[in-house]
């Protein structure tokens, strides 16, 4: 198949030593919820995964997103993508991004391997409206405060910082950005399990005690978040290549195995033609994300419009490449026992995750 991206040999050297690593020590069989921290220090510190793409004065490796991409991509084939998303992508991105000094540390933690982060950036009532928050942080005199509630803040339940947005002012950009460790006295955490296996939490801060040095940004915070989480969409997009190509392999040695009236059901034309379809759905994910990774630091209009069109286009190929995979298979492919259940879930779960596709076809024709 095609790859990705156009790689040099040194990452064509990291994406084939990272396949090996979790095919040897990651297989489905061991899969529980999630990757989980021993899986986490294990590609930070054997591998040096989580700093692949954080600077060099950070502990990292100096790389830059298509790195991102390319390892995204690997944890998707594996359905092991999550801690990374939210930690290594969006997280430090964020940090990054603030120039606070206490996000240098952060940043050094997350690429030795010893730091999860979960962002909370959604609200009940703010939909996809990134600005549409009602959480406050206040400067009572003595220090800040922050209440209110974030929805769907996954990862939390196994994070070492919590990353929340809260309003500062009245104002548009009056948005703040801080850093909080999750045993903070009020806060109040809600876990339950998603769709395909994750974790997510509902959290509810209760005048929760900060001092300055945790408030990355008293405001102004908004581009930094959209920026990030356009990001994000993109490094899913790359996860979804992944979880699709495996989906496609998995259908495919299925029909070449399973039988009816005495011969292979890969020899249906029917169904060999649902696989042709199959595959090029994955080939037109895979090159709109390509394609997007390669000019993301276009400004932020013209960055908005590739970033819905990756998600359209992948939330698509997911649906297909999804249910055409399940329906191949038969009810065995929603059991627990075989691995085409677990994919199919997560390909549902990436196609909304920063968003439906009406969301990103309106953001498209108004960016």
């Amino acid at each position: 198949m095609e790859r990705l991206l156009e790689t040099n040999e040194a990452q064509d050297m990291m994406t084939d030593t990272l396949a090996r690593y979790l095919r040897e020590r990651y297989p489905f069989e061991q899969r529980n919820t999630g990757a989980g921290a021993q899986l986490w220090r294990g590609l930070a510190q054997d591998l040096g995964v989580a700093g692949a793409a954080l600077p060099e004065h950070c502990g990292g490796l100096g790389g830059g997103f298509a790195d991102h991409a390319l390892i995204m991509e690997q944890l998707g084939y594996a359905l092991a993508g999550e801690p990374y998303l939210s930690t290594a992508v969006i997280g430090a991105g964020l940090l990054e991004r603030s120039g606070a000094d206490i996000a240098h540390a952060c940043l050094r933690d997350i690429a030795a391997g010893n730091a999860l982060l979960a962002f909370a950036y959604a609200e009940p009532a703010g939909l996809h409206d990134l600005a549409a928050i009602s959480t406050r942080l206040r400067d009572d005199g003595e220090g800040y405060r922050l209440d209110g509630h974030k929805a769907v803040v996954r990862n939390a339940a196994s994070a070492s910082y919590i990353l929340a947005s809260a309003k500062t002012g009245e104002g548009a950009q009056d948005i703040g950005l801080v850093l909080l460790p999750p045993d903070m006295p009020g806060i109040t955490r809600r876990d339950y399990l998603t769709l395909d296996g994750g974790q997510a939490s509902e959290l509810y801060f209760d005048r929760v005690p900060l001092p300055a040095q945790w408030v990355l940004m008293a405001g102004g915070a908004l581009p930094a978040i959209e920026e990030a989480l356009d990001l994000g969409a993109v490094a899913v997009c790359a996860e979804a290549v992944g979880v699709m190509r495996r989906l496609v392999e998995d259908t495919v040695a299925y029909s070449r195995e399973r039988r009816q009236f005495g011969v292979a059901i890969a020899s249906f034309q029917v169904l060999r033609h649902r696989m042709a379809d199959m595959l090029m759905q994955l080939e037109q994910a895979r090159a709109i994300t390509g394609l997007t990774v390669a000019r993301l630091a276009q400004p932020g209009a013209n960055r908005s419009r590739l970033v819905s069109s990756a998600m359209v286009t992948t939330a698509r190929a997911c649906r297909f490449i999804g249910q055409a995979a399940v329906q191949i298979h038969g009810g065995m492919g929603m059991t627990d026992e075989l691995a085409v259940g677990h994919y199919f879930k997560r390909a549902t779960v990436i196609a909304g995750l920063f968003g439906p596709v009406d969301h990103h076809l309106r953001r498209y024709a108004n960016a």
